[in-house]
């Protein structure tokens, strides 16, 4: 089994393609150089200012170790992390456990919407 984190964010109107464009640019690359597992990210299907980020970790304890190491980061404080804070209106959070299985289906079949 896996533990796996979906972060939804509502942005503020008119961010969702600058805020992509963080996420593609700066911020996945710092998660996956820091050892973190980004499953999936983008646009939502459904409206250009709501996006999604999927991760998964080995457990939950995992998961809060490697954030708590993560956000802490210089790399992540004087990086994107304003330009992403900047942009998000709401953020909602859950975690929930699936096998490795489902992390893989999820990996290979969320398609990431590259455009606005």
């Amino acid at each position: 089994m896996k533990t796996v984190e979906i972060m939804l964010y509502t942005l503020k109107p008119g961010t969702g393609k600058a805020f992509h464009r963080i996420m593609t640019e700066e911020s996945v690359p710092l998660h996956q150089s820091a050892g973190v597992d980004v499953i999936s990210f983008g646009i939502s299907a459904h409206e250009d200012d709501a996006y999604y980020l999927i991760r998964a970790y080995d457990s939950l304890s995992h998961l809060e170790s490697s954030q708590a190491s993560f956000y802490s980061s210089e790399a992540w404080r004087c990086g994107p992390r304003q330009a992403i804070i900047d942009r998000i209106s709401i953020s909602v959070k859950s975690v929930l456990a699936i096998s490795e299985n489902a992390v893989e289906h999820l990996r290979t079949t969320v398609p990431i919407r590259q455009s606005a």
